[in-house]
């Protein structure tokens, strides 16, 4: 199932309130073009799985290895085995990519966890607004991409990762309160335990301009964070989750039957 972000109603800069909860869903856009999610391509026919990544990302693979046979030793072992070997699948072909390796995003571990991601977005539609404001980000700040923070559970690639905007301030772009996304993409209803990592990334940054996402000069950046991004995600789901229940129930009514289930 391909990503269809949320209606821009919806997905507003400010937190989402109690009082949307009332507010009837508008009709999903439909016209929106989206990058292609890959799935996992089969292991047949593949040759040593460092083939094609540099050997800086080799010495990160290598340090992340020594890293979990040292927790082991020391019975300090993080995450799950299934995520683990998932997440470093992922890594590994996002450093053998051309996308990668063209410079339009980079991934940067944080505190060499496997399970926190950093993600700059470099490149973005060159005919865009956003792209625009990035040039004068960086004329300003010194910075010229949109960093990302990807954060994996221990039951990855189950459930989704949690995405979050760390900086700049977006108005637009699906971007909700504190940073979170507004994306079908990643809820449980619209992931596929299928889909790359960097298909997400592709995603998200396509999203952020068909959006029409900008940037915020001069705002006050601690208004993104962790905490509130969970909380504005939380609540936008709450909301979705009564109006998916209120159309069904209003569907059975019609029809005498149990719909389908639906996805926002």
């Amino acid at each position: 199932m391909l990503d269809q972000p949320l209606p821009a109603e919806q997905c507003t800069q400010e937190d989402v309130s109690s009082e949307d909860e009332d507010e009837e869903m508008p009709e999903d856009t439909e016209d929106l073009d989206h990058y292609e999610m890959k799935e996992e391509e089969p292991a047949e026919g593949k040759k040593s799985e460092d083939d094609g990544i540099g050997k800086e990302n080799l010495a990160i693979l290598e340090k992340i290895k020594k890293n979990q046979r040292q927790d082991y030793l020391n019975g300090a072992v993080s995450g799950s085995v299934q995520a683990t070997d998932r997440l470093m699948k992922e890594l590994r072909d996002i450093y053998r990519s051309q996308s990668f390796k063209g410079g339009n995003y980079a991934v940067e571990l944080v505190n060499d966890s496997l399970y926190d991601w950093n993600v700059k977005l470099l490149k973005v539609d060159q005919d865009s607004a956003l792209h625009n404001d990035l040039q004068i980000l960086k004329e300003k700040e010194g910075a010229d991409f949109i960093l990302l923070n990807f954060s994996f559970k221990d039951n990855f690639p189950f459930d989704p990762p949690f995405v979050r905007v760390v900086s700049p301030v977006l108005s637009g772009g699906y971007v909700l309160g504190g940073g979170a996304i507004c994306m079908e993409l990643l809820t449980k209803q619209g992931w596929s335990s299928a889909y790359s990592i960097e298909s997400v990334i592709m995603q998200i940054s396509a999203t952020l301009v068909k959006g029409k996402a900008r940037v915020q000069f001069g705002a006050n950046k601690s208004q993104y964070s962790l905490t509130r991004a969970q909380q504005s995600y939380k609540s936008l789901v709450q909301i979705h989750e009564k109006n998916e229940t209120h159309q069904n129930d209003q569907i059975t009514d019609k029809l005498g039957a149990t719909p389908f289930s639906t996805t926002f």
